[in-house]
């Protein structure tokens, strides 16, 4: 607890200077330095995806773990993995450096990584608290260093360790065939807390270890200059509305970024609040649902749904999704039309690359009934017209208790 409102206001003003030098210099080192993540530049990747009105969308995957965990990272990379996409893989400042290279010697040991160049590990970490500010830094960071690396994606994913596919990844791509073209999002749960007139300060912003959030004793007014709207901190957001957070044109993200700097659980927040504030995407196609499965509230799976949340480490319940939902067998990738029909990509590591009768057709995929099903919600999503003139609605600021994170 903050004593006095001297110091809370320091400290605010401290953190806010802070967060705005970190995103500025981490933003300018991505665009700048070749070494913030690591990858082989003379790869050329045997086929890039197509891209067309026609084309399966390219999904972005940024996947991000801690400390003694990297064998829970390429589990969840091999079960969500595809040629056609994107994935960029993290460890926060809890993991040592050691652990970092590991990771990306790991990556580098798949041929099939390796074979069509779209996996990627970022060298330098920091503190990340998911519920704070630094959670929501994290998060731009990852979809600037995307934006940079690949110029071809449409749809951003984030990830953690704790999150596992319940569908499989043809059955996801072509879920959303019908649809990618359409300015379209999925950051809504009606359920989620509102934000709160407590202000907080996020040490994790400045300090080298994820730390606890400090509460100041005042309490804020909701602001004038915006109206404040909230929903899960599970998205899917279209490459076009990253670009307008990521550069600021009209400046509102930015000011925005300083206000969720002192809120508590800005991911459940910042991007609906940029969304619904930019005419530009408020024509955007909202879907009032964040296709995450909690198995705290439901513990049997149910639709729709594309991963479930939270999974311990080794956790029985995944390997019974491996079995029974992704046909995926243990250490190996869940098959479908890109690799052949003799499996022989499920295999970890392959002696002989150079046969191109290996690979199959990563420019189609093969639908899977939860595939269709999944389709058919968002088709009626959007025949319901679910726009953001109706899916925009402001919240009313809440007092908050205080936790501990």
């Amino acid at each position: 607890m903050i004593p006095s409102s001297k110091s809370w206001f320091l400290s605010f003003v401290l953190a806010v200077m802070v967060l705005v030098v970190t995103l500025s210099h981490l933003f300018d080192q991505t665009k700048r330095s070749p070494n913030a993540v690591s990858y082989n530049p003379h790869l050329q990747p045997r086929k890039a995806p197509s891209k067309g009105p026609n084309a399966p969308p390219v999904l972005a995957y940024w996947i991000l773990g801690t400390r003694g965990e990297n064998e829970r990272v390429m589990r969840l990379l091999k079960a969500i993995y595809h040629p056609r996409n994107h994935y960029l893989l993290q460890l926060d400042s809890s993991a040592s450096h050691y652990e970092r290279l590991e990771l990306s010697s790991l990556t580098q040991s798949e041929v099939v990584f390796e074979q069509f160049g779209n996996v990627d590990v970022v060298g330098k970490s920091y503190a990340v608290n998911p519920m704070a500010a630094s959670g929501l830094a994290a998060v731009l960071h990852a979809a600037a260093l995307l934006l940079r690396l690949r110029d071809d994606w449409d749809w951003f994913v984030p990830l953690s360790t704790s999150d596992y596919p319940i569908l499989p990844q043809d059955g996801r791509i072509f879920s959303m065939l019908s649809v990618y073209c359409l300015k379209m999002s999925f950051p809504w749960d009606s359920a989620m807390p509102l934000p709160s007139k407590r202000g907080i300060v996020d040490p994790s912003l400045y300090l080298k270890k994820k730390a606890s959030i400090y509460y100041a004793k005042e309490t804020r007014e909701k602001p004038d200059a915006f109206e404040l709207f909230g929903g899960s901190p599970w998205m899917v957001l279209t490459r076009g509305f990253l670009e307008h957070c990521v550069n600021g044109l009209d400046n509102l993200p930015r000011k925005l970024l300083m206000y969720f700097n002192n809120v508590v659980f800005p991911l459940g927040s910042y991007f609906q609040t940029v969304l619904c504030n930019t005419p530009h995407f408020q024509n955007t196609i909202l879907v009032n649902n964040d296709l995450r499965h909690t198995l705290h509230t439901h513990p049997s799976i149910l639709a729709p749904a594309i991963f479930a949340t939270p999974f311990r480490q080794d956790d029985p319940r995944m390997q019974h999704i491996d079995e029974k939902l992704l046909n995926r067998g243990h250490g190996r990738f869940v098959p479908g039309k890109w690799c052949n029909p003799t499996g022989l990509l499920n295999q970890s590591r392959l002696g002989d690359t150079s046969d191109q009768d290996l690979w199959g057709d990563i420019d189609v995929v093969q639908p899977t009934n939860q595939g269709i099903k999944l389709q058919e919600f968002f088709l009626r999503a959007v025949r319901e017209k679910n726009m953001a003139s109706s899916q925009c609605r402001s919240y009313v600021m809440h007092d908050a208790t205080e936790v501990k994170m």
